[in-house]
Order: structure tokens, then C-alpha cells, then sequence
């Protein structure tokens, strides 16, 4: 993987332009919509750039990451065990008692509405707990 130029320089933000440009291929266009429902989710979302790498979003709270892999764009949600998954999004770290992740492969499909309430979901848990 290369270096995005001097990361000291540039914001949250562009770090997460220039590793979806950088991909340039399918994980780079799932990445990029699934940052794009995560705004339009949450208007109010902070993008972070954690873990030598890995963009984050946060509203009072981290809600979730977007990990990209050789064969999977990963979407890991820090408090997905304690949210309701009516449509079934969560497919992966199934088993742990905090994170529940999404794994979305070439081709998928998002179901994007699904996707939003989630989102919304994990915010309104954080705004909850911020206030307790």
C-alpha cells in the first residue's frame, strides 16, 4: 500500500479522498457510497482517520469504520451488538459481545435504506449514552 502523501497535512477528510482515489477499483467505489449513506444518514458525522489508516465515523462516540481488504470493503460498527438488525445487514464478527461488522464483496448490492437506519441507529445509542 503507499503512503498518502504527508498525513500530517491533510484532514480526516482528504485522507479518506485520496485512499478511495488510491483504490481505484470496486472497494474504492464501495467505500465511497458507503461514506456517502453515512452522511446522509447523519448530516452531524465526523470523519476521523485512525489506526494507520482507517477511515472513521463519529457522532458523540465512534460509530462505525470502513476497513478495505483484497476481497472485502469492511464495515465495522464499535456498538453493533447492542443495535437492532431488523433487515439482517450484520454478516460478520458475529460472535462478539461489542462490534458486528458487514462485509460487502464485488457486485453486492447495499440496501441502502437499511444501511441509514442503522447508522442513525448507532447514533441515537451514542447520543443516549453521552447523556448518561
Amino acid at each position: 500500500m503507499k503512503k498518502i502523501g504527508s498525513q500530517k497535512s491533510k484532514s480526516p477528510s482528504q485522507l479518506i479522498d485520496a485512499r478511495i482515489k488510491e483504490l481505484d477499483d470496486w472497494r474504492g467505489k464501495m467505500l465511497s457510497r458507503l461514506r456517502t449513506l453515512v452522511k446522509e444518514a447523519d448530516p452531524e458525522v465526523v470523519e476521523e482517520w485512525k489506526w494507520r489508516g482507517v477511515p472513521v465515523w463519529s457522532h458523540d462516540g465512534l460509530i462505525c469504520t470502513g476497513e478495505t481488504y483484497k476481497n472485502v470493503v469492511k464495515m465495522t460498527f464499535a456498538k453493533g451488538a447492542a443495535l437492532k438488525d431488523p433487515s439482517g445487514l450484520f454478516n460478520s464478527s458475529l460472535e462478539g459481545n461489542t462490534r458486528r461488522a458487514i462485509d460487502f464483496h464485488e457486485g453486492e448490492k447495499i440496501d441502502e435504506e437499511a444501511l441509514k437506519t442503522l447508522v442513525r441507529a448507532a447514533v441515537t445509542l451514542n447520543k443516549s449514552r453521552a447523556q448518561s
